[in-house]
């Protein structure tokens, strides 16, 4: 059962099967019911024609009484003493009647019914009781044992004395029908269900065509690792349809951020190259010249790195998904402790009057994106850094501008990609790598809020207020 198909088309089976065996069953117990009910109604009324005939005074010896095989009758009274019986009937319930028309014979006490309720019932002579009961039992019919349905029918003859009629209508008819009915049910379940099976296997087969497509071609990918391919998108609007074009998507998504790794590692690489290589012939030069050894130029190519390869950590951590801390961060506080650490800065940070606002998240990593912002605005500054902090409803915002040339329109958005610098004429070694800006978008989108540039050269950070 490993195939869908072969499972989708055995449950439909077994679902239809029990259903139609739930189905026939009752239709077998309401065809037998009425079956039955119709041969008790006959043979209530053979019961109440007897009865009417010994009502009107008619004796029991000249009493015409039905075919005993259609409608087997016996009169009984009150002691169970067969008074007339029908013509070849032979035997009731197993009891032999003796074909006696009078007194000849017993049919058992239970035949005549209970004297309590005939003395409630309160028969007058010439009446026949209204009520009637009904009971499955045997006949014996010219030797022919049969089973019948009975009604039992009371009535008084003129002279007072009450006499039980137990007149039958054969089951045999009823059971032929039902037996038919059961006979067809049973031999057209094998085929019906083999149609069942055959096609629900035809429709899921069909169902599940693009299915297979898809896998196929997902296979092929995974094979060649060509994240540009996709896989076929049916016209079909339902569930297999949208399973295509959430496959691409998540394809696209797939080759984009896969595309960004490449980047990333080649930006990286590159980066990497000039400072390594640089520090690489300040060493050689030292081994074979100690006096031309440049320390200085050592020490920063080395402070570079440590700074580059804690950038790419931070990226390589939010990229993975990892979740800013869950602490309360007083941002006036940071913005004071950060501006008063950056006393040898070119130009001096001016700090507005901060307005109070705590926010949800990392105080190690909001304080980078301060940093990166004000490292940027020092590069770009031409006399001037100012840091604003204000409230705005449910939002903390943090300003960092500076009056440098500020941010050309079309490149508002670009300056947050990694690795870009609007600024390529300037000598590397004088400003960064082109990470600070990325590092602080990412860090603020992860703490649920946004960084862009609005005007000029100011810098916007918008916080959730903490709850």
């Amino acid at each position: 059962m490993g195939s869908v198909r072969a499972r989708a088309a055995a449950g439909a089976t077994v679902v239809v099967a029990l259903a139609l065996i739930a189905a026939g069953t009752a239709v077998l117990l309401v065809l037998r019911g009425n079956l039955q009910e119709q041969a008790g109604l006959q043979a209530e009324v053979a019961a109440r024609e007897v009865a009417s005939k010994i009502a009107t005074g008619t004796p029991y010896d000249k009493l015409e009484l039905p075919d005993g095989e259609d409608h087997p009758v016996v009169v009984a009274d009150e002691d169970g003493r067969v008074l007339a019986v029908g013509e070849e009937v032979r035997a009731v319930d197993g009891k032999p009647v003796g074909g006696a028309k009078q007194g000849a014979g017993s049919v058992g006490p239970g035949v005549s019914g209970d004297d309590d309720d005939d003395d409630r019932r309160g028969l007058k002579p010439g009446e026949v009781d209204g009520d009637v009961d009904h009971r499955d039992g045997t006949a014996n019919v010219d030797g022919k044992v049969a089973d019948y349905r009975f009604a039992l029918v009371e009535a008084k003859d003129t002279r007072g004395e009450k006499a039980t009629v137990r007149a039958g209508s054969p089951l045999e008819p009823e059971q032929d029908a039902v037996g038919s009915v059961r006979t067809a049910m049973l031999s057209g379940l094998p085929l019906l269900l083999v149609v069942v099976a055959g096609v629900t296997w035809l429709v899921t087969r069909r169902a599940l065509r693009p299915v297979e497509g898809i896998r196929g071609e997902m296979a092929a990918i995974t094979a060649s690792t060509d994240l540009s391919r996709r896989v076929p998108v049916p016209s079909s609007q339902d569930e297999v349809g949208r399973l295509a074009r959430t496959t691409n998507e998540t394809l696209a998504a797939l080759e984009s951020s896969v595309e960004r790794q490449r980047r990333f590692v080649a930006d990286a690489s590159h980066e990497l190259r000039s400072p390594i290589a640089s520090l690489r012939t300040q060493l050689e030069v030292g081994v074979a010249h100690p006096e031309l050894l440049d320390v200085p130029g050592a020490v920063e190519d080395t402070v570079r790195l440590q700074r580059l390869a804690a950038d790419l950590l931070l990226l390589a951590r939010l990229d993975a998904g990892e979740r800013p801390a869950d602490a309360r961060v007083d941002l006036a506080a940071m913005v004071r402790e950060e501006s008063s650490q950056r006393i040898a800065d070119r130009i001096p940070v001016r700090v507005g009057e901060p307005a109070s606002g705590e926010v949800t998240g990392s105080r190690g990593q909001l304080g980078r994106v301060l940093g990166n912002l004000l490292d940027n605005a020092q590069r770009h500054a031409v006399s001037s850094v100012r840091v604003g902090l204000v409230r705005e409803g449910e939002w903390v915002v943090l300003r960092v501008e500076d009056d440098g040339p500020g941010v050309p329109e079309g490149e508002r958005e670009r300056i947050f990609e990694r690795f870009v610098r609007l600024d390529d004429a300037r000598a590397r070694d004088d400003g960064g790598a082109g990470l600070g800006l990325a590092i602080a978008r990412d860090v603020a989108v992860r703490h649920g809020g946004s960084l862009a540039v609005r005007a000029g050269s100011v810098f916007e950070l918008r916080l959730p207020v903490a709850d």
